[in-house]
């Protein structure tokens, strides 16, 4: 998010009304990309008016034709009030951060001035969250993972006791700033990371813990977004992590396809061995996977020739998130004594073909 920043509304749409007339709650998009993006058309379709904190390639688009989304051969546009500087916003009542992890470090200190101390930030991210032993690990709670929060910096800017999880299950990509396609899904599982504690206890003294999580499942719920309330979000963040750990570095490593992969014996021999250590990271941590690896293969063989997250940032020159989906794995099975040697060498494949495209950091 630049200097240069200026608030817009697609003015060919007609302007954004931001009055308190016309919303209950103020919402914010912190990274308007594929899913940041998804989630503020389904809110802007059911009468909501967020705002985006974008970089600023995105402002002209915006301004120009609003936001669109496309799904199949449908599409339907809005206007949307954008900045690249985020006290051109002012303070909200919820944040939805939705930027790639490889942007979280620059992104988070950013927010400042559109957090208060009442502002719920909703995580809406892939892999190990910045803040994924609050509520679960108190011991390891003041000590940040390395890998995801470098020396705290992200927990600093972005309060553990004032998120709530989210574990996005959709598929969608952005091929240009502004223009959002949905290929399938709708559903964005929300949780307060404070709930799984025997005796509760929100972040927000003032706000009951269940309740935090519930006000955002009924607004995304209205919006037409599946979003149910878990009673362990930690759990739910693992579930998701412990399949795409392996299947999207694999897709980044090969250039092959979700059906392609699971097609190979081999492959699935690998990856099943790298679930199965992570399903023991897991249950160190008291977090028990509902399914096996060949249930996982399973269900991911029914998205047929898809192309995950990572592979498409490979095609595309982008950073990769590594470090979220492999490496925060690591970093906590060390912490908990656990030997994972198949995802240290998936890491270490991914990590070096990573290099060497320029994706990852040397």
């Amino acid at each position: 998010m630049g200097s240069n920043g200026r608030a817009v509304a697609a003015a060919a749409h007609g302007p954004a009304d931001d009055s308190d007339e016309t919303r209950t709650m103020k919402i914010a998009i912190a990274g308007l990309g594929a899913i940041g993006g998804w989630i503020a058309a389904r809110l802007l379709a059911a009468g909501e008016r967020p705002v985006a904190l974008v970089t600023a390639r995105h402002l002209a688009p915006l301004e120009r034709h609003g936001l669109r989304l496309r799904a199949g051969s449908d599409e339907q546009s809005w206007p949307i009030r954008a900045s690249d500087v985020a006290g051109d916003l002012g303070v909200q009542d919820l944040i939805v951060v939705a930027c790639k992890g490889t942007a979280l470090g620059a992104v988070a200190p950013a927010l400042a001035p559109m957090i208060g101390p009442q502002t719920l930030i909703l995580s809406a991210m892939n892999g190990v969250p910045w803040w994924f032993f609050h509520g679960l690990a108190p011991a390891m709670a003041g000590e940040p993972l390395q890998s995801v929060d470098p020396g705290g910096a992200i927990s600093r800017a972005l309060p553990p006791q004032q998120v709530i999880g989210g574990v996005v299950h959709i598929a969608a990509s952005m091929p240009e700033p502004g223009i959002v396609i949905h290929d399938f899904g709708q559903r964005v599982i929300v949780g307060d990371p404070m709930a799984r504690r025997p005796n509760g206890g929100a972040g927000n003294a003032s706000v009951a813990s269940g309740d935090r999580s519930a006000a955002i499942g009924a607004l995304f719920r209205k919006a037409k977004i599946d979003a149910p309330v878990a009673p362990d979000i930690h759990r739910e963040v693992w579930s998701k992590l412990w399949g795409n750990m392996t299947m999207n570095p694999v897709s980044a490593l090969t250039g092959s396809t979700m059906a392609t992969i699971l097609a190979d014996g081999h492959a699935r021999t690998f990856m099943a061995q790298a679930m199965v250590e992570a399903g023991t990271v897991g249950e160190r941590l008291g977090i028990a996977v509902p399914m096996t690896p060949a249930e996982r293969f399973e269900l991911a063989a029914q998205l047929g020739n898809f192309k995950t997250s990572m592979l498409q940032d490979v095609e595309a020159g982008r950073p990769i998130e590594l470090d979220a989906l492999v490496g925060a794995v690591i970093e906590i099975a060390v912490r908990v004594a656990v030997p994972v040697p198949t995802i240290a060498a998936l890491m270490g494949l991914a990590r070096l073909q990573a290099r060497e495209r320029g994706l990852y950091p040397r």
